[in-house]
């Protein structure tokens, strides 16, 4: 009877209830859309980029601006004047050529520089010294003494200042003259132990600039380029800064830089070593800034 009992008896179904935390359920990612804060973090991203881009485009163009548009053409770049100074010297006789012309009214002299490799010092050549065949004053300097714009003496850095923007470099018994603000050429030259310095434009790649900062009428004093000569060059009467470039340019030079001094007395030698003065001759020697004034002086040079 209970074998009975017990067969007759319906099985139990099993009840299986699955439990689920509530916050795994709101903090489970969907697939449908990123959520808030990654889609903020992707734009700010973006936007940084965009800042970053921005920034490097307007400095490129404010570097581009400030070393190559200086608003005046540029016959020589920095690199190919390096690669002058590298070339090897002309086998020239040491002298000074001097001839003179007069143009729009300006007379000028002219002193062509062959066979001599130049230098700054800080000694006034002597009048009696056969090895210098020019010499002249070069960078200007302020009532204490120090120097106005770049200069380099013997390979020794002694100022560094682009506000000017002609110079001339000399290095290995060559010497060129250029118009820019990069310094590539005035390190090379401090590598070299040459020198350099920095002057105002007269003219550029045979244009003169809009603006002078010198006025009034004065003797005056330059250095340009003609080809491969460069020249020393000096009027004989007192001009205007403006008058002086225009003639300069309308004689033929691709570049002219100007040289401080005005009718300051110096010589030249031609191939002979017969000394010419030029200038006003000087009463008494410079004794206030002796040691001060940066000379430039031409010797033969060494072959």
């Amino acid at each position: 009877m209970s074998d009975i009992n017990f067969n007759k008896q319906k099985p139990e179904v099993p009840i299986i209830i699955i439990e689920r935390d509530d916050d795994e359920l709101l903090s489970a990612p969907t697939a449908s859309a990123p959520p808030l804060r990654r889609r903020w973090l992707h734009w700010l991203l973006m936007l940084v980029a965009a800042t970053s881009a921005m920034a490097l485009v307007a400095g490129g163009y404010m570097w581009w601006r400030y070393y190559f548009n200086i608003g005046i053409p540029v016959s020589t770049s920095p690199r190919e004047n390096i690669a002058k100074l590298k070339q090897p010297l002309k086998q020239e006789t040491p002298e000074v050529v001097m001839t003179s012309d007069s143009l729009l009214g300006v007379a000028l002299d002219f002193y062509a520089i062959h066979g001599l490799q130049a230098s700054i010092e800080f000694k006034e050549p002597d009048s009696l010294d056969r090895s210098v065949f020019l010499y002249s004053r070069c960078a200007d300097f302020k009532p204490d003494g120090s120097i106005i714009g770049s200069l380099v003496a013997e390979g020794a850095k002694r100022q560094s200042d682009r506000s000017r923007l002609g110079y001339m470099a000399m290095a290995d018994g060559r010497q060129v003259i250029g118009i820019g603000r990069s310094d590539r050429v005035k390190d090379y030259v401090a590598e070299r132990g040459g020198s350099f310095f920095r002057q105002f434009i007269l003219v550029s790649d045979g244009v003169i600039p809009m603006r002078f900062y010198l006025h009034g009428k004065v003797e005056r004093r330059a250095i340009g380029r003609m080809g491969d000569t460069l020249y020393y060059i000096a009027t004989r009467h007192k001009e205007t800064l403006w008058d002086f470039a225009d003639a300069l340019r309308e004689y033929g030079f691709t570049d002219a830089i100007y040289i401080t001094g005005g009718n300051d007395p110096c010589f030249y030698r031609t191939a002979d070593g017969q000394r010419h003065d030029i200038g006003q001759p000087r009463e008494e020697p410079i004794v206030k800034w002796k040691g001060v004034i940066p000379w430039l002086v031409f010797r033969p040079a060494r072959q």
